[in-house]
Formats: C-alpha cells, structure tokens, sequence
C-alpha cells in the first residue's frame, strides 16, 4: 500500500501547485494562510515538523518566518519540488531554516520531543491507522507542544469530519479546538465543504 501511495503522489507531484493552497502562489491565498498559521506558533524560532508537506509551500513559509523547519514527505517528486522551491526562496534573498527528507508521516524519523510544532494539512484522514500517528506525533512534542491539524471533509466524500477529528486528539491529548476555515481566500475560491485547522496546545 505505501508504495502505490508513493507512486500515486509521485504522479501528483508536477501539477500539485496548481491548487491555489497548496502552491501559496497567489499573494493573497499566501497571505492568507500566513495570517493564519503564524501567529499559533508559539515562540519565536520553533522547531517545526511538517508532515505530509507536499511540495513544501507552509514548510518554506515557516522557515521564512524565522522558524526551523522539517518537512517530511512520502513522495521523493514531493520532495524535490519542496527542496527546489526553498533554493528559489534562498536566491530570492528569503534564506529558509529548512530541510526536506522522504519518509512516512504517520512514522516520522525524529526523536521523541525534538519538537514544539507539528504542523499536518490533508494527511490524517487518509491513513490506514489515525489514532497510531496521532500517538507518534503527540510524543514528537516538547511539553507542552502545539499540534496543528488541517483536515475536511470534502464534497466527493473524503476525508475526516471535524468531530471525528476531535475525538481522535483528545484520546492523546488534554486539549482541541476546532477552527472553521470557511475564507475563500484560504481557498482561492469559494468552498461548500468541511474544512478546518484543529489546534491542540497541550
């Protein structure tokens, strides 16, 4: 199974920007999505693992920000889009605190609590054993450590609703709330699904 999933993104890979949230190429969905995720980010210079970070858009965005970031990605294409999008950044004069590596996202290769931030978009709802990665990545936290998820559940019948989600952290953490993310601008367009951003902050 992983490695037709691996197959599969690796397919994705060359196109995956072209949705306006996971490319940030517009202006005003990056802004968007930076008005967003930066100001839960709890100290300056966090350690941030990135998990399932596709082609690296929040990864870079991050490490702009002054943070120091993991991105992790099944997909090795994934991966080469994500470390040449952080050189483009780094030639632009917007050096990043950032590096990728392919790997599992629901094991990801750090040491327990070498983190304050893990940050994962998309990616719970289609793994085979949620509550497991849940567990993985709560012990990747330093106390008390800040879990950031966003997930849907979209029109065509995928995902994870939000309640379900909740239930889900809350069996490993103490704390969860979840945001609406109902802004087209978050989107580039308007949306009539689920989607939000859990935050579990201890």
């Amino acid at each position: 199974m992983i490695d037709a999933t691996r197959e599969y993104w690796d397919g994705q890979a060359a196109d995956f920007d072209r949705e306006a949230d996971h490319g940030l190429l517009d202006p005003g969905v990056r802004r968007a999505w930076a008005e967003l995720v930066l100001p839960l980010i709890p100290l300056p210079g966090s350690e941030v693992a990135d998990l399932g970070c596709g082609t690296g858009s929040l990864s870079v965005l991050l490490a702009e920000a002054g943070h120091r970031v993991r991105g992790l990605d099944l997909s090795g294409r994934m991966v080469e889009a994500a470390r040449a999008k952080a050189a483009e950044a780094a030639s632009a004069g917007r050096p990043a605190a950032v590096e990728f590596r392919q790997g599992d996202a629901s094991e990801p290769p750090y040491p327990p609590a070498s983190c304050d931030v893990v940050l994962v978009r998309h990616v719970l709802w289609a793994l085979p054993d949620p509550d497991d990665a849940l567990g993985r990545w709560t012990r990747l936290l330093r106390t008390p450590g800040t879990m950031l998820l966003v997930e849907g559940l979209w029109g065509a019948g995928a995902g994870i609703p939000s309640g379900t989600c909740q239930e889900l952290v809350l069996r490993h953490r103490r704390h969860a709330d979840v945001v609406p993310l109902t802004d087209p601008a978050l989107w580039g367009k308007e949306i009539s699904d689920e989607r939000y951003l859990l935050i579990s902050r201890r």
